[in-house]
């Protein structure tokens, strides 16, 4: 697929999505849903990461064989999805989130079969736990840069709560928002300077959309901005991490972000023979973001395990 010579026109998705609205604990969950023709070879349910959303797997899924189903929720929070109820977004909802998820597409009948599991960043931490949680549940798991965090100690605990605290009292700073499109797609290619203009545009048109104020705002709640209070429980991650039964993709990129010097220690190397049934992959010349950034070599990729 070149690059899109007008870089204002939106990348064009060789692959049409249809969206689902199902009721999952009280909240209204949009599921992306890429269809087949005939029998699908592969069902995958998609899971996104912090401050994105479902459609961000749209350039992966078009380098995906065409037999390959795809289903992808925009968390609760983001996209089109309910915000939370309460003024926090609990980690274990996500868990949760996706357990009633995987049983109302089987309900549906959306699902057929073994479902593969994918998750990126955030996605991938809420997979990789849930496969150990659920180890019958699923076919396989591929994890991309869904590593987890340095380990913390007890004693940052009250620091943590007292932050909490602090900032439920001040309460939720409203998203940026955007004079236009090209300004939501210029700020996704700052994050990501890696990120080709029509991607960006295209990602734009989910990532925010216009409000009555004629301005374009981030579709996402205010809320996730907020520290976590309960600290990272690296115990407790490894412990689940060991009840994984199905083989895992365990893939990371060359230029990975903020983590890139904490999986390079060994004692992060140690936690990951917790995962017994493991393959390890390294997409070259990408980020973070390297579904955006490699799409095409991270299809091969998956393809290959999961073929």
């Amino acid at each position: 697929m070149n690059a899109n010579p007008n870089p204002f026109k939106p990348y064009e998705p060789l692959r049409k999505a249809e969206e689902v609205q199902v009721s999952i604990r009280g909240l209204s969950y949009c599921i992306r849903h890429w269809p087949v023709k005939g029998r699908a070879r592969f069902q995958i349910l998609m899971l996104h990461g912090w401050m994105d959303v479902s459609a961000s797997f749209q350039f992966l899924i078009d380098y995906l064989p065409d037999d390959v189903e795809v289903f992808s929720p925009d968390w609760r929070g983001y996209g089109h999805s309910s915000h939370s109820p309460s003024d926090t977004y609990w980690f274990a909802d996500y868990l949760a989130d996706l357990d009633r998820l995987i049983a109302e597409l089987r309900s549906q009948r959306l699902i057929t079969g073994p479902i593969q599991l994918l998750g990126h960043s955030m996605g991938g931490n809420v997979a990789c736990l849930y496969a150990g949680i659920r180890p019958d549940a699923i076919a396989s798991l591929i994890n991309l840069e869904g590593v987890g965090m340095p380990a913390t100690e007890a004693n940052q605990a009250p620091a943590r709560y007292r932050q909490w605290l602090d900032e439920l009292a001040k309460g939720s700073s409203p998203m940026k928002s955007y004079a236009d499109r090209e300004a939501v797609a210029q700020r996704l290619q700052q994050n990501n300077p890696r990120l080709r203009a029509d991607y960006a545009a295209f990602l734009a048109t989910h990532w925010a959309a216009p409000a009555q104020d004629g301005r374009w705002h981030l579709l996402a709640d205010p809320s996730h901005k907020g520290i976590h209070p309960v600290l990272y429980r690296v115990d407790e991650v490894l412990a689940c991490w060991r009840e994984i039964k199905v083989p895992v993709l365990w893939v990371c990129s060359e230029h990975m972000n903020a983590w890139h010097a904490f999986v390079k220690t060994e004692a992060y190397k140690a936690r990951l023979d917790s995962i017994a049934r493991r393959r390890d992959v390294l997409i070259r010349d990408a980020g973070h973001m390297l579904h955006h950034d490699q799409p095409q070599a991270l299809a091969l990729a998956i393809t290959e395990f999961l073929g």
